[in-house]
């Protein structure tokens, strides 16, 4: 179910896929996706909820998995990925596409689906896997991944991430 904003603005080479299964997606008030961001439904039952006035840049990638919740006032840069779900592959007999996908991910422990807070800055190229909790005012560099949680106002970058300081 797509409920989205009116007040929300969907650049038309944007691309938002309706669950099949049932999952929400949600765009609130004010929000900016831009053209070429990909929103599918895929990987879990998971809903997807975006705060407001959020902007979201050209090419970035989320697929709702076991759930999304970002913030208000979040500012996501371009061609990221947010992938809170992980594709079975345990089994040598079965190719992995034939596996599906598993909940939660036997990858990351802990918490399933992703949070980002308010405020929070995502550079160009990041990844956020399943389990991130990013906290209100977090800055994220470019081309880091992300899983587990980020403290408030915490200023990250790479892979490994790893905490460089904090805003003031």
């Amino acid at each position: 179910m797509l409920i989205i904003s009116p007040t929300a603005k969907i650049s038309k080479l944007a691309d938002i896929e309706d669950s099949i299964k049932g999952s929400k997606i949600i765009i609130g008030d004010g929000v900016i996706i831009d053209s070429f961001v990909k929103i599918k439904p895929a990987g879990g039952l998971g809903d997807l909820e975006i705060g407001a006035n959020t902007v979201i840049n050209p090419g970035v990638a989320i697929y709702t998995g076991n759930g999304i919740s970002i913030g208000c006032n979040v500012l996501i840069a371009a061609n990221c990925v947010f992938s809170p779900t992980s594709h079975e592959f345990r089994s040598r007999d079965r190719l992995i596409r034939d596996q599906g996908f598993v909940s939660p991910s036997p990858l990351f422990v802990g918490r399933s689906g992703i949070v980002i807070e308010d405020d929070v800055w995502i550079g160009a190229n990041s990844v956020i896997l399943e389990g991130a909790y990013v906290h209100r005012g977090a800055v994220i560099s470019a081309g880091s991944i992300v899983k587990g949680t980020l403290e408030e106002y915490g200023i990250y970058s790479g892979s490994p991430l790893k905490c460089f300081g904090y805003r003031r």
